[in-house]
């Protein structure tokens, strides 16, 4: 089993910046990679990011890239640095594990372990 906990939401006003952190505890040996999700009242689930265990490789939903910036350290923990951010980036953030080898990072079937969320929403 993998705990994911996650921390850093709030409340922003438009064009500011918050951290998002995931902290992994458990079986963290069996994890082959991590991403973000986030879900906006009245919508489907979308991936924002996602970042393999070693840290070599990171993948970034169009919609975000260039705001939005995942990275880990060595402590079993991932961010997500949120910057300029727009009221539409307001939605619950979900930090998910994935155990298994594969391609499909930004599909949230490939995720087997998933925090409890965080809110974040951002003011115009």
């Amino acid at each position: 089993q993998v705990q994911l906990v996650e921390s850093g939401g709030g409340l922003v006003q438009a064009g500011g910046s918050l951290r998002l952190s995931c902290a992994a505890s458990g079986r963290t040996l069996s994890i082959y990679g991590m991403g973000w999700f986030r879900q906006a009242p009245g919508k489907e689930r979308e991936f924002v990011a996602a970042i393999s265990w070693s840290g070599g490789s990171t993948y970034t939903a169009d919609s975000v890239k260039g705001r939005l910036t995942i990275s880990r350290d060595n402590a079993n923990t991932v961010y997500l640095q949120m910057s300029s951010l727009k009221p539409e980036d307001t939605a619950v953030y979900y930090c998910a594990a994935r155990i298994l080898y594969g391609s499909n990072w930004n599909s949230g079937e490939a995720y087997r372990y998933w925090g409890q969320g965080t809110q974040v929403t951002v003011s115009s």
